[in-house]
């Protein structure tokens, strides 16, 4: 007799469930909150600009109604870290928690600093560390599930002959960054399994902003010709994996990363 199995539209179903979508308005994180949004979770998207959140939000609302809601936080500072996290969590559970936040200087190994250096690493890796260490106990009480955003570059190098060293620049402090965030991501596997709480990543590939796409034709093409597909990444390509990795179809899988770029690292 074959064992009877949930049908996939309940493993992906999201209903009754209220996510943390730190970076939540960006180009990729704004993908994760939507689609978290049209699986039936309650999203509450933060960054450290309020009013961006706050208009991304009333325009998801619109497309999927729900208990949705915008907070501040500046993953720099601990004291904002947890003031979002007590906000967060004065209203309800937290099942999903997902770290999608970055900004930096487009620095080359030439132009880097000390200080560009350690903005990176605090921003990129320290930030996710200060959010997950401040909501770890709402997720226990849940068993919840953490999504990390990483990169292709936290895996493999960057190549030189993609990027001119200026305008399209590429800061090593990044790809060091995300080494961490994979590596960090796969301890929480580990030591956070006892308390029933998954940790998993993805690792974008080329998904250049539109502005670049408008301006920079050239090294559009140059980042096409790196991926076995031979074109760049749509934002909403990540929604996919962000369905899967957030919801109980994936709920066999820990310590895992999920490459979202085309095929750039498989060869």
């Amino acid at each position: 007799m074959i064992t009877p199995s949930p049908p996939l539209s309940a493993l992906l179903s999201l209903s009754g469930r209220r996510a943390l979508v730190i970076g939540g308005a960006g180009l990729l994180g704004s993908q994760i909150s939507e689609v978290l949004a049209e699986l039936g979770a309650s999203v509450v998207v933060a960054s450290r600009d309020l009013e961006k959140c706050r208009g991304f939000v009333e325009d998801l609302g619109g497309r999927h109604p729900g208990d949705h809601a915008a907070l501040a936080i500046d993953m720099m500072d601990a004291a904002s870290v947890r003031a979002c996290i007590d906000a967060f969590s004065a209203d309800g559970p937290m099942h999903i928690l997902v770290n999608c936040a970055w900004s930096g200087a487009k620095n080359s190994l030439e132009s880097i600093d000390e200080a560009d250096w350690v903005y990176d690493i605090d921003m990129s890796l320290n930030g996710v560390f200060r959010v997950v260490k401040a909501a770890l106990p709402a997720l226990k009480q849940t068993r919840g599930v953490i999504l990390n955003i990483a990169s292709m570059y936290g895996h493999v190098a960057p190549d030189y002959r993609l990027y001119d060293g200026e305008r399209y620049a590429n800061p090593p402090s990044y790809g060091a960054a995300k080494a961490g965030v994979l590596q960090f991501t796969r301890y929480l596997a580990s030591f956070l399994s006892p308390d029933g709480i998954r940790a998993n990543c993805i690792s974008p590939g080329p998904f250049p902003y539109p502005s670049t796409i408008a301006e920079a034709q050239a090294f559009i093409e140059r980042l096409s010709a790196k991926t076995p597909m031979g074109r760049i990444g749509s934002p909403h390509e990540i929604k996919g994996a962000a369905a899967l990795l957030c919801s109980d179809a994936s709920s066999y899988m820990t310590g895992q990363n999920i490459c979202v770029d085309g095929g750039w690292a498989a060869w």
